[in-house]
């Protein structure tokens, strides 16, 4: 049975930790605040922009002519961005994108697939390397407040693999923000860019001209790279604000759990504290009847 001192020792433990989910459920919030803000206000420009391309792209004239436009076929090899966090006790925010990658790559060996790795985050990293993967190419320090140049780096990186055809296909995993207790996992294809369901499902939209002003090369060569980079950069601030959001949901739960197991110590503690009294009181009254400080009580006639 635990001792009074070993009681007080793991309470006073207990509480030191709550103390510290209890900051760092704090510091998420107010980081998920202006990770949320930035996302948001990124997701608007994201949206038009994949889908100005999308259509752009259905109805080029020369897709071959350019080569972010052209498909390939020969290598059958893929490039994966897995996007994780740098840091950890964030719950199953990690977990769950390298699960993702997982399942994918079990598909794409099933399928004679091969694949090129690129991985955002230490602890996506981490994970890679211990269980031997082959990573290509990281980048590290990029989770908390990601910039677009941080996005024009990767960018740079997935557009020298796909333009000089070393891939054929180039996807992303990454968490997607629905709320600060709720993410979706995404897998999805950012190279070759695909068509919208519009153009390709039983109800097609007939062919549209587009007129190009200055030119239809000039548009490509500009909003293609910058395609690549907005899509890379929605991708960290989606993560970014899902990292943030599954941190503060595992410390209020860490701090909660911590606010019940310190019930059950105190508990425990009057418990044992009673016992300790009690039987102190046992031990004076042995003693002084012992030491005949104490008589027995006369008995009455008859008794």
């Amino acid at each position: 049975m635990a001792t009074l001192q070993d009681i007080r020792r793991r309470l006073g433990s207990v509480e030191n930790i709550r103390k510290v989910t209890k900051a760092m459920e704090m510091i998420s919030a107010a980081k998920l605040r202006r990770a949320q803000q930035r996302m948001e206000a990124m997701r608007p420009y994201a949206t038009a922009m994949v889908e100005m391309l999308r259509d752009l792209a259905a109805f080029a004239d020369e897709k071959d002519a350019y080569a972010l436009l052209r498909e390939h076929s020969g290598n059958d090899t893929e490039a994966v961005l897995v996007v994780t966090g740098d840091r950890g006790l964030a719950g199953a925010f990690n977990a769950n994108v390298l699960r993702t990658f997982f399942e994918a790559e079990r598909e794409m060996r099933a399928r004679g697939i091969d694949y090129r790795l690129l991985v955002v985050g230490k602890k996506g990293l981490g994970t890679l390397q211990f269980r031997r993967y082959d990573v290509e190419r990281s980048w590290t320090g990029k989770s908390d407040r990601p910039t677009y140049a941080d996005a024009e780096a990767i960018a740079h990186e997935v557009i020298r693999l796909y333009t000089s055809e070393q891939v054929d296909r180039v996807r992303m995993v990454y968490n997607h923000f629905k709320t600060p207790i709720e993410q979706t996992l995404m897998n999805v294809q950012i190279l070759p860019i695909e068509p919208s369901e519009v153009y390709t499902g039983e109800h097609r939209r007939p062919p549209v001209t587009y007129l190009y002003e200055p030119g239809e090369s000039e548009i490509f060569e500009s909003l293609l790279p910058r395609y690549v980079e907005i899509a890379i950069f929605r991708a960290l601030l989606e993560s970014s604000a899902s990292e943030q959001g599954a941190r503060m949901a595992a410390m209020r739960n860490a701090s909660e759990s911590a606010d019940e197991m310190m019930s059950n110590l105190t508990l425990s503690l009057n418990r044992a504290r009673q016992a300790s009294i009690t039987q102190e009181i046992l031990e004076v009254v042995a003693g002084a009847e012992a030491l005949g400080w104490i008589r027995a009580p006369r008995r009455r006639r008859g008794e």
